[in-house]
């Protein structure tokens, strides 16, 4: 005989279930980083290049061939400038620890500048604490090299699964579309299934081909404007000017602290120190308020808060590759969730505001009323 609080116990209980299987999901995912991010990657980079290796084939050039042209041309264009930029890197690396020092020497200028923080003094000497965190550079840099190596291995490796991957789905993306559609039984999904890969793959496309033509130019100004004011290897600091800046918010931020600790090796004044940062700061100001809105175009523009979480929320769980990919990722939701009824309230969440001055309230109360008419006048027509 069925329980009469079966009917009350079990909605509750398939709520906590979903729960615990979302979380269980999430952490998952986040443990399988080696495997799925350079899964993910190719498919982005897929969606992106995709329409080249089409347009080849219009041409008459075969699949196979044209993946292998598209993937050679990304690799060759790539590929020489990492090596260029191999050893100004490792030399910035090796003296991180010098600059970390000098900014604490800096900080403990700025300290004894202070009246509340001076250190005390007994006569003529100072009384010397331990600094926690010179001791964690001291006895951590050993280890952190050992880290740095292991990491970069392993970043050999899903580069290498990721090119690999990218080919195989280039040159097969016409049958795994076509399988994929042919799964679905019915005829009006098929079309909006075909129709919200397309336009995922079309705005995903034109997201990464806008923006990193804007960051290209970002990163070649920094460059030079760096090199105007005499910081070392300003070629370095315009390429991670170019690739920091694909990370909204978060990059930027990352990226003027290491400018930072750059100006305080390079520099003894603190003009001179500040000199590189504010002048990121002016490039990146015009460039996220005039250029890339006018660039890029309405069509295109995603929720802040949603991307901000977007960013926090893949970079905790893949790094620096889960923050690169938290905006692609973001816009091929959109696109799905414009052909997905389910999806709407999650498509107005995502979708930027650009219908000038917020509805009333009063407004906001008569829109249900109001659609919901209109919902039961086609439901009886």
């Amino acid at each position: 005989m069925e329980s009469p609080h079966a009917s009350i116990t079990t909605p509750r209980s398939g709520w906590a279930l979903r729960g615990l299987l979302l979380i269980a999901l999430v952490f998952a995912v986040r443990e399988a980083r080696p495997l799925l991010a350079p899964v993910l990657i190719a498919v982005l980079l897929t969606l992106a290049l995709a329409p080249a290796v089409r347009w080849l084939r219009r041409r008459g050039v075969p699949e196979m061939l044209g993946a292998l042209v598209v993937v050679v041309a990304l690799m060759g264009s790539t590929v020489p400038l990492a090596m260029s930029l191999a050893r100004p890197a490792a030399a910035w690396w090796e003296a991180a620890p010098t600059t970390a020092a000098q900014l604490l020497d800096q900080m403990d200028k700025l300290r004894a500048a202070i009246p509340g923080m001076r250190p005390q003094r007994a006569g003529r000497a100072v009384l010397a604490s331990p600094d926690p965190l010179r001791e964690k550079l001291a006895s951590e840099g050993f280890a952190l090299t050992g880290v740095v190596l292991t990491r970069s291995i392993a970043f050999a490796v899903s580069v290498t699964a990721t090119v690999i991957l990218l080919y195989f789905l280039l040159a097969s993306e016409h049958w795994v579309l076509r399988r994929i559609v042919e799964a679905v039984p019915r005829r009006r999904t098929r079309a909006l299934l075909l129709g919200g890969l397309r336009t995922a793959q079309r705005e995903t496309a034109h997201w990464l081909a806008m923006v990193g033509v804007v960051n290209s130019t970002v990163g070649l100004i920094m460059g030079l404007a760096l090199w105007m004011l005499g910081l070392p290897n300003p070629t370095l600091w315009g390429v991670l000017t170019a690739v920091f800046c694909f990370v909204p918010y978060i990059g930027p931020m990352a990226l003027a602290a290491m400018l930072l600790l750059a100006g305080v090796s390079a520099f003894d004044t603190a003009p001179q120190i500040l000199a590189p940062v504010l002048v990121f700061a002016v490039i990146h100001g015009v460039e996220a308020n005039l250029f890339t809105p006018l660039v890029i175009g309405r069509r295109l523009v995603l929720s802040p808060v949603a991307v901000f979480l977007s960013v926090m929320f893949w970079g905790w769980l893949w790094g620096i590759p889960g923050a690169l990919i938290a905006v692609p990722v973001l816009i091929a939701l959109r696109s799905v969730s414009r052909r997905v009824r389910g999806l709407r309230l999650l498509r107005c969440f995502l979708e930027g505001d650009h219908r000038g001055a917020p509805p009333s309230l009063r407004m906001l109360l008569r829109r249900p009323a109001a659609a919901g008419s209109r919902a039961s006048r086609n439901r009886y027509t």
